[in-house]
């Protein structure tokens, strides 16, 4: 059974991510994607990783390829216009594509196991722990540091992120919070003495 829900998934996962690249339709594209991302999570659990299974559901079809999907169905796209400039890229993108296959053909053709791959995993941590127990451990005990410093640096690009692409429009009035505080409530009100039958 095992072996039969790899191959399903294999072969989920790889027409996923070829129809993902060939579908003409953008909004196809993304739901093949999905189908992509929940095969791999499939042989994620296979593999015994549940937890970065799980982390693959929750963050890539859950958030990102969702909101891939809302921008795609909310743009007004030019099908026509998308077809010709991919017509007119198609060359170098075929060019890319056989660099980055002869780069993989040249990196799984000299990759070697590591001896000391069967100690590490034999290692008392993970022996005892559970998957996801055993890779909080390493994470936020022997790397705490280098992770709350990864957290820092993407705080930083999101903070960049926003400074850049804020734009402060002069004809939108903005609230002024400091201005409400220190305002003098003696002169924030005004009376006028209106007569009967007479408006403003």
């Amino acid at each position: 059974m095992s072996v039969f829900a790899f191959y399903l998934f294999a072969i989920s996962t790889i027409a996923g991510g070829l129809f993902t690249v060939v579908s003409r339709n953008p909004v196809h594209s993304v739901l093949w994607l999905i189908l992509a991302f929940l095969s791999s999570a499939g042989l994620f659990v296979l593999l015994g990783a549940e937890f970065v299974a799980m982390l693959l559901v929750i963050v890539y079809v859950g958030a990102v390829a969702v909101l891939f999907l809302f921008v795609v169905m909310m743009l007004d796209i030019d099908f026509a216009e998308l077809k010709a400039e991919m017509a007119r890229y198609m060359p170098l993108a075929l060019l890319f594509g056989v660099v980055i296959l002869m780069q993989f053909a040249i990196a799984f053709g000299a990759w070697q196991s590591s001896g000391a791959a069967d100690g590490l995993r034999a290692q008392e941590i993970m022996a005892e722990a559970e998957n996801t127990r055993a890779l909080g451990l390493v994470l936020y005990d022997h790397y705490f540091l280098l992770f709350q410093l990864a957290g820092l640096i993407l705080l930083v690009a999101m903070i960049g992120a926003i400074v850049l692409t804020l734009r402060h429009r002069t004809d939108v009035k903005r609230q002024d919070v400091v201005a409400q505080m220190m305002r003098d409530p003696a002169k924030a009100m005004e009376l006028r003495d209106v007569k009967p039958g007479q408006g403003l």
